[in-house]
């Protein structure tokens, strides 16, 4: 059994692929381009602006647009961030039960913190968590091991009895990184790079509601 269930937020917690194509979208359709179809920018989500860049209009940094359309992209997303955007089936009830024993649980995400909170408070799940950690809120970002430590801090929690869960290689590296036990989710975005078996997880799960089992909710 652990004592705390962490998570990360796009991909595992939160479906925001939906409102983050959007964005993208919004972009395309300045420049007179079809929108792209969802499917096709979901895998990309996990990375990012980066990877949305990079799925829909060929970007990446360094070029010489790159800039103004990043900031244009995080204009979009923040006027629009909790339109299509639900959690994945099966947190709520394993969140429930979570609460139920006093365990705690939290967000570890490379999400800016002024996407963050908003989007938890929409969602109605800022004030349940017990920690929020954002991309900004360590002095590095995942993988580096500082904002899992921040995290182990603010629940007053031993990083060898939390739980990390992620659909990122990322999350993994840096739940590793402490001595957190960590689940990669197949039901995430996953990315474009290795395969989730290769990633080096403690766990591979299906669905949300077969982190209990790992994490010793009977």
């Amino acid at each position: 059994m652990f004592d705390a269930v962490l998570f990360d937020l796009d991909g595992t917690f939160a479906d925001t692929a939906p409102d983050l194509a959007a964005a993208l979208n919004r972009l395309r359709a300045d420049l007179d381009l079809p929108p792209v179809p969802l499917g096709r920018l979901r895998p990309y989500t996990s990375q990012g602006v980066r990877g949305m860049l990079k799925a829909g209009l060929s970007m990446r940094p360094g070029d010489s647009l790159y800039t103004e359309f990043y900031d244009r992209f995080l204009r979009y997303y923040s006027q629009d961030i909790c339109v299509a955007t639900t959690v994945f089936p099966g947190i709520d009830q394993l969140l429930e039960r979570l609460e139920s024993r006093g365990s705690p649980w939290g967000i570890i995400t490379n999400k800016a913190q002024r996407f963050t909170l908003p989007l938890l408070d929409q969602l109605g799940y800022a004030k349940r968590a017990a920690c929020v950690v954002s991309g900004d809120s360590a002095r590095r970002a995942k993988p580096a091991a500082p904002p899992m430590q921040l995290a182990c801090t603010l629940i007053t929690r031993d990083p060898g009895r939390c739980l990390y869960v992620g659909d990122d290689l990322r999350d993994i590296q840096a739940g590793r990184s402490v001595g957190m036990a960590t689940v990669a989710v197949r039901y995430g975005y996953l990315g474009d790079g290795d395969p989730i078996e290769s990633w080096g997880a403690d766990h591979l799960v299906d669905h949300a509601q077969d982190i209990a089992a790992v994490a010793g909710l009977r």
